[in-house]
């Protein structure tokens, strides 16, 4: 697809490599969603972020970087967090979304949010040496299609609490970005991508069907 605009949801360790490869690639317009500001930890995985700009919003820092390294880009930056409430007007007026958010809650609210404003959504996540990422265009398969319900919270692990393998999280986040380029899919299916960097980089494609009568996505619905 020709990607004009597009908005991160979350700019740290997948975020940023994704910004980068979105401005490389041509796109005209980025928005930057993020409410948390620059800490120490971040900087060996988010390269867009210095020493000297720690306790800086997060969105307002990446934006000085990309405009300066891509004068032709427009950035907009919204520093705060996404929320169920404000989802859907974040997203619209943007040819496609990008999840970079380390929360269960986020990751969802995000997902469904496609089947109401038509804005596809790339998912992405990285754990230790996982990570997954895949496309979720209006009509489905979801995340909801992939994994069920939401689980608790506290009962995944994130980032932040079982770390990362920096270098696969900007490998991961080059291919959101890559994911975003490429044209609807209209199967009904999608393609999730399993990065395993135990070892060498091994990488899997599957199929995602999509679930008949899915909360998230409405698959299977009748039309009223």
């Amino acid at each position: 697809m020709e990607a004009n605009a597009a908005i991160l949801i979350g700019m740290g360790g997948l975020g940023c490599p994704a910004a980068l490869a979105l401005a490389q690639a041509g796109v005209r317009q980025l928005t930057l969603v993020d409410g948390d500001r620059v800490e120490l930890s971040n900087l060996p995985r988010q390269p867009w972020y210095r020493t000297a700009d720690v306790g800086r919003p997060k969105a307002r820092v990446a934006a000085e970087r990309l405009q300066k390294a891509f004068p032709g880009l427009a950035v907009r930056v919204v520093a705060e967090h996404a929320r169920p409430d404000t989802v859907a007007e974040l997203v619209r007026g943007h040819d496609v979304a990008l999840d970079g958010t380390d929360s269960v809650a986020a990751k969802y609210f995000l997902s469904d949010a496609v089947a109401r404003t038509r804005i596809p959504l790339v998912f992405g996540g990285v754990v230790q040496f996982e990570a997954r990422a895949f496309r979720i265009d209006p009509g489905g398969p979801c995340l909801r299609c992939l994994f069920g319900e939401a689980p608790d919270e506290d009962e995944v692990p994130t980032c932040s609490r079982a770390g990362v393998l920096g270098a696969l999280a900007g490998v991961a986040g080059a291919l959101q970005a890559r994911l975003a380029l490429e044209p609807d899919d209209a199967s009904g299916s999608a393609r999730l991508h399993v990065l395993d960097a135990r070892g060498e980089l091994r990488v899997r494609t599957l199929s995602v069907p999509r679930v008949a009568g899915c909360p998230g996505c409405g698959a299977g619905r009748s039309a009223t």
